[in-house]
């Protein structure tokens, strides 16, 4: 390892500058080198090859909150896509229904309803260990909204979505993050929100937690890839889902939905499936070559 180091320094210094007129293989060569020599990455499993120990048995995942935002529409995407599920904070009885009668088994663990306690995410890795032996993904839909900035808030308020933003993400990532490492393989997202990326008056505390939050899963997910694991974010606006119609008053005035609608680049809301299908795709253990990424869905919201 010490003679190619060397070699690869010779390379870089040649002409003391960097490489202009080298060839693009050349290039990548360098980089390549640069690579293996900060990364211990030798012997581990790709995160394709490691899902084959897995291969023989539908896939299982963990999603939490599974009542409400896009998770109904993912738990079905889940399971039309040969996935198995542990639910956390489980209200719906009659989507629990629907999805066993969709050929699934579903695990539902109770007493999980506030993410702000450490236990809470361990209890649903602990199901799906108990009766599965195991998982492949998870979903966590985090968030505490406040509306207050720097101005009008108090420490309070900066406590609340300090713990419902961040120490919920800590915790999940705690919980989830060491049995997929153990295994070297498995994907997880957790959702925070597009107004991380887009940052809003009068919400300042939660926009920066938001932000905090996704600094610290873009971090973790760099410390887990060499070990098979990946980890993203998203974060939606502008979706028709019962809290945020009530939020912009569309659940009494249809015209407001319009109105939210129209004003977004995409001329429309977007629905729980637009976000449950390409959330689902980050999780079914196909496209495994996304990590440490935030991806906001929002239809352009993010960049108006």
């Amino acid at each position: 390892m010490k003679k190619e180091h060397d070699e690869h320094e010779a390379v870089v210094e040649q002409e003391g500058r960097p490489m202009v007129g080298c060839s693009r293989r050349e290039f990548l060569s360098v980089g390549l080198a640069s690579l293996v020599g900060a990364a211990t990455l030798g012997g581990q499993p790709s995160p394709a090859s490691a899902q084959e120990s897995r291969s023989d048995k539908r896939r299982v995942t963990i999603l939490f909150d599974s009542w409400n935002h896009m998770m109904p529409a993912l738990a079905r995407e889940m399971v039309r896509r040969n996935h198995d599920l542990v639910l956390g904070d489980a209200r719906d009885k009659e989507l629990v229904a629907e999805l066993r009668k969709l050929g699934a088994k579903v695990e539902v663990v109770p007493d999980t309803e506030d993410q702000t306690k450490p236990e809470t995410i361990q209890k649903l890795v602990d199901r799906a260990k108990e009766a599965f032996g195991g998982f492949d993904s998870a979903c966590v839909r985090t968030g505490t909204h406040v509306n207050a900035s720097v101005l009008t808030g108090k420490v309070k308020d900066l406590d609340t979505v300090y713990e419902g933003n961040i120490k919920s993400v800590f915790y999940a990532l705690q919980a989830l993050l060491p049995p997929l490492v153990a295994q070297e393989s498995g994907q997880v997202v957790i959702n925070t929100s597009a107004g991380a990326m887009r940052p809003q008056p009068e919400v300042a505390l939660y926009c920066a937690t938001r932000a905090g939050a996704n600094a610290l899963i873009r971090a973790s997910a760099l410390e887990v890839a060499p070990h098979g694991v990946t980890l993203n974010g998203t974060g939606t606006y502008g979706m028709a889902y019962p809290s945020f119609l009530h939020m912009v008053g569309a659940d009494k005035d249809p015209a407001k939905a319009k109105a939210v609608g129209d004003a977004m680049p995409i001329h429309r809301l977007i629905q729980p499936e637009d976000a449950a299908s390409f959330v689902a795709t980050l999780i079914d253990g196909k496209a495994t070559g996304q990590t440490a990424q935030f991806f906001p869905i929002d239809g352009g919201w993010s960049f108006m």
